[in-house]
């Protein structure tokens, strides 16, 4: 079992920045890669951005340019920053841990207004 606990989230105006942080417990080793996914109203949930154990990144395109993913192993954490926000990046954001199973946090809103 894996627990994931995010914080971060909140309003900011187009063009700023937050960042975002997801704590992870439990059967740490397990983990193969850790990640942020997103949904926005009556859309889809798509992934963000994602690393790996090894640490492989892959970006959404969306977001490329502007988003940094980084893990601290030794803290088990994984963060997102975030840059240049745009209100199109307006979503519930969410973290997510990859073992035999998917994990989600209970998601953290983000709100870029214009």
């Amino acid at each position: 079992q894996v627990q994931l606990v995010e914080s971060g989230g909140g309003l900011v105006q187009a063009g700023g920045s937050l960042r975002l942080s997801c704590a992870a417990s439990g059967s740490m080793f397990s983990i193969n890669a850790m990640g942020w996914y997103r949904q926005a109203p009556g859309k889809q949930r798509e992934l963000v951005a994602l690393i790996s154990r090894g640490g492989s990144i892959n970006y959404a395109d969306s977001v490329k340019g502007r988003f940094t993913i980084s893990r601290d192993n030794a803290k088990n954490t994984v963060s997102l920053q975030m840059n240049s926000l745009k209100p199109e990046d307006t979503a519930v954001y969410y973290c997510h841990a990859l073992t035999i199973r998917n994990y989600w946090g209970q998601g953290t809103q983000v709100t870029v207004s214009s």
